[in-house]
């Protein structure tokens, strides 16, 4: 009798970060030592435990011609169409039994094999390193049958010493990868789960003599112009940058004059690091990072971070990403006025940040921990307040650190997310000051700030935000004299978030307030053939939190959504405010660093939203924080008369740069000079009525409930009042809330289901009213609604009057009529565009004349919801109408009713109908960001309160 022998898992629930591999250090491309990619196809073999196959896969002469195949780098969950197991994905629930260190039996587990030859010019002298730049959650690896480790740590670089064991041809590398390991118990980010090997797999020849690890130091001394730099190299070598005459040898210091590095003005200097065996470019970055006057400065001045925290995510290929994506990321970023990123929750690929450098963009970079999943047990068990794990976190803190440190973007580093506080994060916050003392350390969770150089707060309300602001916060004596920043704020889940500029006003209001991340960059949609974008529960996850990991302000194709056009609004580098009174444009400069010297400035006058006259405006090149005013040119004759006019004023790059082509437009101001004069009809024609219908100017309407049916031969679907709209994810809230989530209340109360009472129809000599109210069933609330219709003969004007009825607890998610049309495509307004807008979101929408489709007037929200309104609207035309509003109003038009976009789960759910569905609000309910944050503030609350609008119909001819 014979029996297998189970291979050895120990490792997997073992609280050491491994064993095999070399000791952390910089992260760099040699300019002569050979390397060779070991990314492509690998043979793949899932097992459902992690000791279901022994370890012969890994020797010499092993047979895999039947096994699949699969693209390393990547995730095998999203490969194989579902053969090789499922995404999940989970906020912060643990997808497994909460029992540190032990994990699952079903454990599934991915071998991976890859045979491998050497180029023929490799070199035969020196040694070797097996590189793995990121793996989740824990590997084993063997080369040619040896085995040389196993490592955990998923978005951090493992490298193992393997020149002894190369072969010039027949190379077979096996890697074992396990799903579960006690390393998940401190990746518990708000994220899918996805194993796989996931980032660069590379063989580096290490020559004799090589650099090894090297550390660049390059401060600035913003009094005298001068840059200090030293790197400090494991061996001896010499260090040049020819652009400012520096040749010295390794750890000696050299003080010239330079231009410094900041994310405005992102210097580098070409240089070069030459060891007896190998040269290695360097590209330096003179800045000084410092604690000062309770402030966060960069080379003697205090920043605003006007910041992002990013993910990295692929639609398709997950945490997979290939060098032009990150750059598509970055050249996002600036083309939309941000210059901070946090890392958020664990370092990027290296590559990312060397895009940050070159680009500019402030780094935050966050450490690979958060066990969130503890806060179900009160944080009981905690990985980082037990000793035993604290080998792990300070493993993780040094592989973050010594690989990233040569990176001048990075300004902070970031002890993890959401992990509580301990006396493991107290160890690494020491070894991290202690290692480098050029940055300052941050850390959310730790609210006395024992361990941080910032207070950090997640989702703080204005309100509170203020109180710090004003020093009345409370906390320790530490806490108290150190500078604040929003780590994650502005939720972008959906339609939104609201609320950025009100929180952008206490950003620059209070000096101790230095400005803040959104979360997040990019939705975390799956490209999926039925669904479009699969979120959680699409994959039968037991545990998912839905569409929580779609809260991006970029959709997962890399578009921006209307929340990025707004946030680049709020935080344009350059005020520009007006009065078109005077004719007179004050212009503010609110870089930290440049001056305005790289724009250029235009003007434009608008009459009835059409531009007639342009041309370029001179403006002094202000030093930060400066204002001019400027004078604007004498506007045109008017030669309509009454017309509504406005200056226009744009901050354009004035030539190409490295992320933005010339006449990119980096800031812009509207201000009115006239108003419009409010459409009127003289109500002189008088109401007739037949057996079925009653007639008034160019419309009929039913004799027996005054329903509108036509006008001018438009059909139309009778217009009623309508306060319903489905909610977003930002008015669903979250379960925590349970008191505020106003989407349930709205529901509560039935402003989904409004019942219409017809009380009368009455003919008079000049009108046709029609009395209603409207009412949720079982509550006593409700709204007595009149319309009223006259018309000149060729227009027809609607006048709605609503009076509130009972004790409105809740207020309203829209006020305003609902209609529809038979055919629609082509649309025209006068108004606010050319995106969305809502009342605590509107920064971003410009008045002017713009036209569009029906179907693109509808923001593709992964979770279908409330979209596509545009605010401030004069006039509409579409579908053969044109209708005018006093006062102006807000205007949408899709092809499903509110009630199927309500109940849709994901866009293809959404079938287009025979009828365009045309809403025209009177007022709409603030956005707010409740997704995760605060609701809207009061002021952009819809109360129930009496209010009347007007509306005027004509047929287009």
């Amino acid at each position: 009798m014979s029996f297998r022998t189970t291979p050895s898992v120990d490792y997997v629930e073992d609280v050491s970060p491994g064993s095999g591999a070399l000791p952390p250090r910089a992260w760099y491309a040699s300019s002569d030592a050979t390397s060779l990619s070991l990314n492509g196809s690998w043979r793949f073999r899932l097992s459902a435990t992690a000791d279901a196959e022994d370890d012969s896969f890994a020797g010499d002469g092993y047979d895999a011609a039947d096994w699949a195949e699969v693209t390393v780098p990547g995730h095998w969950v999203l490969q194989g169409q579902g053969a090789f197991g499922l995404p999940i994905y989970t906020n912060h629930l643990y997808p497994f039994p909460v029992d540190p260190p032990h994990v699952p039996t079903e454990n599934p587990t991915g071998d991976h094999l890859r045979t491998f030859d050497l180029p023929a010019d490799w070199p035969a002298d020196g040694g070797a390193v097996l590189r793995f730049d990121g793996v989740e959650s824990c590997a084993r690896v063997w080369l040619n049958g040896t085995d040389i480790g196993e490592f955990k740590g998923s978005r951090l670089p493992h490298e193992f010493a393997v020149g002894h064991l190369l072969k010039p041809s027949g190379n077979v590398l096996a890697v074992r990868v396990h799903q579960w390991s006690a390393g998940s118990y401190l990746e518990d980010q708000d994220q899918w789960w996805l194993p796989g090997i996931f980032r660069d797999v590379t063989l580096l020849h290490r020559p004799a003599g090589s650099a090894l690890d090297f550390f660049v130091h390059a401060s600035y001394d913003h009094v005298t112009g001068e840059g200090t730099l030293r790197v400090d190299s494991d061996v001896d070598g010499r260090v040049s940058v020819p652009g400012l005459d520096i040749d010295v040898a390794t750890g000696e210091s050299v003080t010239v004059a330079v231009a410094p590095w900041s994310a405005e003005t992102p210097k580098l200097y070409d240089g070069e690091l030459a060891t007896e065996g190998e040269r290695v470019p360097l590209r330096v970055g003179f800045r000084t990072v410092v604690l000062e006057d309770g402030l966060i400065k960069v080379n003697g001045r205090a920043i605003l971070f006007k910041g992002v925290n990013r993910h990295e995510w692929h639609p398709e290929k997950g945490r997979t990403l290939d060098l032009e994506t990150m750059r598509e990321d970055v050249l996002l970023m600036k083309r939309h006025n941000l210059n901070a990123v946090r890392t958020s929750h664990y370092p990027p690929h290296p590559a990312f940040l060397d895009l940050c450098d070159e680009y500019g963009l402030w780094v935050i970079d966050e450490c690979d921990l958060e066990t969130h999943g503890f806060t179900e047990q009160a944080w009981r068990d905690n990985p980082v307040d037990d000793d035993r794990w604290t080998p792990a976190l300070l493993d993780r803190a040094a592989r973050m650190v010594e690989r990233d440190k040569n990176h001048p973007s990075v300004v902070f580093w970031s002890l993890g997310n959401e992990a509580g506080t301990g006396r493991g994060l107290t160890a690494m916050a020491e070894w991290i000051h202690g290692r480098d003392a050029s940055r300052l350390v941050h850390y959310e969770g730790d609210w006395n700030c024992r361990d941080t150089d910032v207070y950090s707060r997640m989702y703080a309300n204005h309100a509170e935000v203020e109180q710090i602001g004003k020093e009345l916060d409370g906390g320790t004596h530490k806490r108290r004299q150190l500078p604040f920043i929003q780590c994650e704020y502005g939720h972008a889940m959906g339609n939104g978030p609201g609320g950025l500029a009100d929180y952008q006003e206490l950003f620059e209001k209070y000096e101790r307030i230095q400005g803040g991340f959104i979360w997040e960059w990019i939705d975390h949609g799956i490209k999926h053939p039925e669904l479009g974008y699969a979120y959680g529960g699409d994959f039968g996850e037991e545990l998912h939190d839905g569409n929580f990991v779609c809260d991006g302000l970029i959709f997962p194709d890399r578009t921006p959504s209307p929340g990025l056009v707004e946030y680049k609004k709020v935080i344009e580098p350059v005020r520009i405010e007006g009065d078109g009174a005077d004719g007179t444009v004050r212009v503010t400069n609110k870089y930290d660093f440049a001056d305005l010297s790289a724009l250029a400035f235009e003007w434009s006058y608008q009459v009835d939203g059409e531009t007639v006259e342009a041309g370029t405006l001179s403006v002094p090149s202000l030093a930060p924080g400066e204002s001019a005013d400027v004078k604007l040119p004498e506007p045109p004759a008017d030669r309509r008369g009454g017309a509504e006019t406005q200056w226009t004023v744009r901050a354009l790059l004035a030539s190409d740069t490295a992320w933005g082509r010339k006449d990119h437009e980096v800031a812009w101001g509207q201000f009115p000079v006239s108003a419009r004069p409010a459409p009127s009809v003289a109500a002189t024609d008088r109401p007739t009525a037949s057996e079925k219908l009653i007639y008034l100017g160019p419309a009929s309407f039913d004799v027996r409930t005054g329903a509108l049916k036509t006008i001018g031969g438009v059909e139309v679907t009778a217009p009623h009042l309508d306060v319903w709209r489905a909610p977003t994810d930002n008015d669903d809230g979250m379960d925590w809330q349970t008191e505020t989530r106003i989407g349930s209340l709205w529901r509560k109360y039935g402003l989904h289901r409004m019942r219409h009472r017809l009380d009368g129809v009455e003919l008079s000599d000049d009108a046709l009213t029609v009395r209603t109210r409207v009412a949720p069933a079982a509550w006593e609330v409700g709204l007595a609604t009149a319309y009223r219709w006259t018309s000149d003969g060729d227009r027809l004007k609607l006048t709605v009057s609503v009076t509130p009825e009972g004790d409105w607890a809740v207020p309203l998610p829209r006020l305003g009529i609902r209609f529809g049309l038979p055919e629609a495509d082509a649309v025209k307004w006068f108004g606010g565009g050319p995106g969305e807008a809502y009342p605590d979101s509107r920064m971003a929408s410009a008045v002017s004349r713009w036209q569009s489709t029906v179907d693109n007037l509808q923001t593709p929200y992964l979770r279908p919801q409330e979209n596509g309104a545009r605010a401030d609207v004069r006039w509409v035309e579409l579908g053969g109408l044109r209708i005018e509003g006093d006062p102006e109003f807000w205007f949408t038009a899709r092809r499903w009713t509110t009630e199927q976009l309500d109940a849709a789960q994901h866009l293809t759910d959404l079938t287009p109908d025979d009828t365009v569905w045309v809403n025209l609000d009177h007022g709409q309910h603030g956005i707010g960001s409740q997704s995760c944050g605060p609701g809207p503030l009061p002021q952009y609350f819809l109360r129930a309160e009496p209010a009347e609008f007007s509306f005027v119909f004509s047929a287009l001819g």
